[in-house]
């Protein structure tokens, strides 16, 4: 099964796209996790990696979107 990660940091930007995000992505053909950077500081490290460079993003099958732009990544390591 594919993988989608749906980063984000809890602001209402990002909980507004999340759930978008969970209604919208089919669960028979992907494993969602969500991870909110503003909670677990130590998955930013990874979703910098990932290519992750603002949030919300997705990312999808190793594809990285970003959607609208709540805060930069830089922001959330604050």
């Amino acid at each position: 099964m594919k993988k989608a990660i749906f980063y984000h940091a809890g602001c209402p930007v990002c909980v507004n796209a999340e759930q978008q995000v969970l209604e919208a992505i089919d669960t028979q053909r992907f494993e969602i996790e969500v991870v909110h950077l503003g909670l677990d500081k130590s998955r930013i490290a990874v979703a910098e990696q990932a290519g992750i460079k603002s949030v919300p993003a997705l990312q999808l099958d190793g594809e990285i979107f970003h959607i609208n732009y709540g805060a930069s990544i830089d922001e959330v390591k604050g």
